[in-house]
């Protein structure tokens, strides 16, 4: 448990200091709305194609740790669409579906890969990412989906949909590096060295922007919906995804890094999209940042039982 909790403290300092930054230095949204569009289109792409383009896939259990994480994501996704029944019964409308979906399914990799490599060096990273490679194309489409049909004042077409998951620049950065990875296509030295300084400063820059994007009114009394996704995400998920993985077999460093990737809290990057398409975006930026408070409690409890 120590060890675990010395992982998980440098996370969320720098989280901290983003709520501090957000306070005193830099208050203005245009700011961190720059932070964002930089992390999201340039910075965290290239950690994602560097990570796996130096990734030894051959030491990773590549079936058992992403099977695993795919079909708890998929399994969630499905428990989600099951209960909008009764969720609506409960005075819960389409956009606030929505964000719960959104809250339950999605991970922040930001801190998933901060505490992988914290933990594991590069075989944590190697492992995370391929978690990244199962689970952001497909929690990306089912978002984009649940959204287009629960959310949007104007119902989108299939291919209105499809062309907003195929820009989503984190898909098209895991399919860049898996297939550079797989290839064996050599890459010059500058590349690595450029690389590798963008990809060192995403995870930092990216744990700030999480902190600055907390909202911290009305924490004292979520809502029904907040309190649903909160408890879908940090305590269904993580048992979903060890079941899943003790299943296939899965021990050890492998096991630990699927604990860390299905107990983190939800993607900030979901906010975003939420203002977007119609959703609830208030309730989900309370499920985001209730989920991250509460996942300092609720990570350690998960990894160190893996």
């Amino acid at each position: 448990m120590p060890v675990v909790v010395a992982a998980l403290l440098p996370v969320f300092i720098l989280i901290v200091l983003g709520v501090v930054l957000r306070h005193s230095l830099m208050r203005l949204d245009t700011q961190w709305h720059g932070l964002e569009q930089l992390t999201y289109f340039v910075l965290f792409p290239m950690l994602l194609i560097q990570t796996l383009v130096k990734a030894d896939l051959s030491r990773v259990p590549v079936a058992g740790v992403g099977g695993a994480l795919l079909l708890s994501a998929l399994a969630m996704s499905l428990l989600c669409l099951a209960l909008r029944p009764a969720l609506s019964r409960l005075g819960i409308d389409g956009p606030a579906f929505t964000s719960i979906f959104q809250g339950a399914t999605r991970w922040q990799t930001f801190v998933a890969l901060s505490i992988a490599a914290n933990m594991f060096g590069d075989l944590g990273l190697a492992l995370a990412s391929v978690a990244m490679v199962a689970i952001i194309p497909l929690v990306n489409v089912f978002s984009v989906a649940v959204l287009a049909h629960y959310a949007a004042q104007e119902k989108r077409s299939p291919r209105a949909i499809a062309m907003t998951v195929i820009r989503n620049p984190l898909i098209w950065a895991c399919a860049i590096g898996l297939a550079v990875n797989l290839m064996h296509l050599p890459l010059p030295k500058i590349w690595h060295e450029v690389a590798d300084a963008l990809s060192r400063s995403s995870l930092a820059i990216g744990l700030l922007v999480t902190g600055a994007g907390l909202h911290l009114k009305g924490l004292l009394r979520p809502s029904l919906g907040a309190a649903i996704g909160v408890g879908l995400k940090l305590v269904l998920m993580p048992a979903l995804a060890l079941g899943l993985a003790a299943w296939f077999g899965i021990t050890g460093n492998s096991l630990a890094i699927v604990a860390i990737c299905a107990a983190v809290p939800t993607s900030p990057s979901a906010y975003v999209l939420a203002r977007q398409m119609g959703g609830d975006a208030p309730l989900l930026a309370q499920i985001i940042t209730l989920q991250t408070i509460l996942a300092a409690i609720t990570m350690p409890i998960a990894i160190a039982l893996a």
